[in-house]
């Protein structure tokens, strides 16, 4: 495990101002993986966004004084588990950031709600999180399984592509997204021919795509993430799969991904994000100041999260005048209407489900690109309402 803080604190506006601000210190805690297959797509760009959205608050917001820890949870949910405890019971954190992995992210959801704390859960993609597991203390950000299911299942079921057959991980999410993405392949008259299940870290794809090949499907959906991903996308152009016309569909598809699989690769490959650096002016300046703290990198959706909700959580925080009660921070956040750089406008459902609009885009050809993170060409927009799961179709009790 690894912890890095940030301190921040504005300049000296008077002793009443400071006063007050310092009535209100808030501790936000980046539990990510700064080591394995998710640490690209979260990880350290996470601290860095979070630490962004920190610096932006406090700047509109002298005497405030805001502190960023983070620890590497290893995609492992007892470790996520017992940091989390630390953090809460010990260390004084309100907020826990990010979560990216599913497994972890379901782990620690009742801990969040037993201590009374806030989780803005930019990083796993389970809808459960507002489904049945949804409680007052948690804000799911990004994305989620059903959302992605929505644009690339529904999008190449109706083109034609109504054949598929699931690679899938073999853990909280992969299992969420291949039952969500069947769910909408069927209803839009496809069929699902088959599935394998690969456990996380899987190096060799070479038995589970040759049944993908001996399936008759005519698109492998590939419900998993990070490394897994690319290794199965590098290694199905390998077995020439994509040459016999098989549609490779990325159920969680970062462009940290397709930056390392490279557009030769990766061309084709149909994909659903909630962020792209290139949308519009918003999202290019965000990424610009995210590129200039992480080396030249692009954020991911992500980093994009973890931002954008820090930066609503702060200021829910500010106009609350508390942070050290969870569910009355979400019940603001829930309240206030979101605007952000990377997302624009949106809001807050009961079920702590945010709301914002996907994009369905393919990965360009290498003679389309025109720079190294020029990789995507947007086919669709897909609005928040169709996006996302109806309210009342999640089972969350917060709804009920």
């Amino acid at each position: 495990m690894r912890i890095g803080t940030l301190l921040l604190a504005a300049a000296f506006l008077g002793p009443g101002a400071l006063a007050r601000a310092a009535d209100v210190p808030v501790k936000l805690g980046v539990l990510t993986d700064l080591s394995g297959p998710y640490s690209a797509l979260s990880g350290e760009g996470s601290v860095i966004a979070t630490r962004m959205a920190v610096e932006e608050f406090v700047a509109a917001h002298p005497g405030y004084k805001v502190e960023v820890v983070s620890a590497d949870h290893q995609n492992k949910a007892d470790i996520a588990s017992s940091v989390s405890r630390k953090w809460f019971d010990q260390d004084g954190v309100d907020a826990l950031v990010d979560g990216a992995n599913s497994a972890v992210a379901l782990a620690v959801n009742q801990i969040i709600k037993e201590r009374n704390k806030v989780f803005l859960a930019s990083g796993p993609a389970t809808s459960d999180l507002t489904g049945k597991a949804c409680n007052a203390n948690v804000v799911h950000w990004t994305y989620d399984t059903y959302a992605l299911s929505q644009g690339t299942g529904a999008a190449l079921t109706r083109q034609g592509w109504n054949k598929w057959f699931f690679l899938t991980a073999d853990y909280a999410f992969g299992h969420a997204a291949e039952r969500d993405t069947s769910a909408v392949v069927e209803a839009a008259g496809g069929r699902v021919l088959g599935r394998v299940r690969a456990p996380l870290n899987t190096a060799d794809f070479s038995s589970y795509l040759l049944q993908a090949q001996a399936s008759g499907a005519t698109v492998l959906g590939l419900a998993n993430a990070g490394a897994d991903m690319i290794n199965a996308v590098k290694q199905a152009s390998e077995f020439g799969l994509t040459r016999e016309g098989m549609k490779l569909a990325g159920m969680l598809v970062f462009i940290t991904d397709v930056k390392s699989l490279g557009t030769s690769a990766a061309q084709g490959l149909v994909v659903t994000e909630a962020f792209y650096w290139d949308l519009n002016d918003r999202t290019r300046a965000f990424a610009k100041r995210f590129a200039a703290r992480a080396g030249g990198r692009m954020p991911t959706m992500i980093h994009a999260g973890a931002y954008a909700a820090s930066l609503h959580y702060l200021r829910s925080v500010a106009a609350l005048g508390a942070a050290k009660d969870g569910a009355a921070a979400v019940a603001k956040m829930k309240e206030l209407p979101t605007d952000d750089p990377a997302f624009g406008t949106g809001s807050i459902r009961k079920d702590g489900r945010k709301m914002h609009d996907l994009y369905l885009f393919e990965v360009k050809k290498p003679s389309e690109s025109k720079g190294e993170w020029d990789l995507y060409k947007q086919v669709a927009t897909i609005p928040a309402q169709e996006a996302f799961r109806p309210l009342d179709k999640g089972g969350c009790a917060l709804v009920q």
